[in-house]
């Protein structure tokens, strides 16, 4: 299962291209017909109430999955110590059912690795699939890649100019979220940085999640529906004779 789609979907740069003739109200269901994943960013923010996640979920295709950015006051505020009432919190708001995926923890440039904090912040995530996304070069250690195989937590492989990009596969699952290769959350991927991270994609063999966060010029899109069709190509021609495409089935 490889899903692709865009970090966020409000954006008024996207109005004059990707949603030109689209009230903004349709914005969401418009997306979701045409790709099959979406990253909320409003849920790092502020605490969603459960009736904003019952809504997005209203408003999309039954097989629809939503990628959900965990809250800054854990990551950012609390620096991932002493999260245990925001955290339960957090986790009680979501009313996604079957369509919720990952939960994603992007942590701030300024936080360093530091074995027992991520050890007991790993220890205190509640069951399903999770991903974190460090932003500091100290991170590029077995110690955090052997932490997070033994949690079964994705590391966010993160392509962008201004923090390190540490390519590392560390669970069932694979997690990629592409910022904007020169110019934070503005660049687009060209067709050769495209088939590149096809290519990688493909070798991790594992269900994967593909955010474009190169949102503020309007790429993102552009470049989530150009990779798509990468992979349904890529999986068209491993497709044997005769034999069906692998099933897009979503995790259990």
């Amino acid at each position: 299962m490889i899903s692709i789609g865009t970090s966020g979907w409000r954006y008024p740069e996207w109005r004059d291209g990707f949603y030109r003739g689209v009230p903004q109200r349709l914005w969401l269901s418009h997306l979701a017909a045409q790709m099959d994943t979406i990253e909320i960013n409003s849920s790092f923010y502020r605490l969603q109430p459960a009736s904003n996640y019952r809504k997005w979920v209203a408003e999309t295709p039954p097989d629809f999955v939503f990628a959900v950015k965990g809250p800054k006051l854990i990551t950012h505020v609390k620096r991932l110590r002493h999260i245990e009432d925001p955290l339960k919190t957090f986790t009680e708001s979501l009313a996604l059912g079957p369509k919720q995926g990952p939960i994603i923890w992007q942590l701030p440039p300024s936080l360093r690795f530091d074995r027992a904090t991520i050890q007991d912040f790993l220890a205190a995530l509640p069951q399903g699939r999770h991903a974190l996304e460090p932003r500091h070069e100290s991170f590029r250690t077995d110690a955090y890649f052997d932490l997070l195989h033994a949690h079964n937590v994705a590391h966010v492989v993160s392509d962008a100019p201004t923090f390190p990009c540490i390519e590392a596969v560390t669970a069932d699952f694979a997690y990629l979220r592409l910022h904007g290769h020169d110019e934070l959350y503005i660049s687009s991927y060209d067709d050769e940085q495209l088939d590149e991270w096809a290519g990688k994609i493909h070798e991790w063999n594992r269900d994967t999640y593909v955010y474009f966060d190169n949102t503020m010029h309007g790429a993102a899109p552009r470049n989530a529906l150009s990779l798509m069709a990468r992979s349904t190509s890529a999986t068209r021609r491993e497709a044997s004779p005769g034999r069906p495409p692998r099933r897009r089935d979503r995790p259990a």
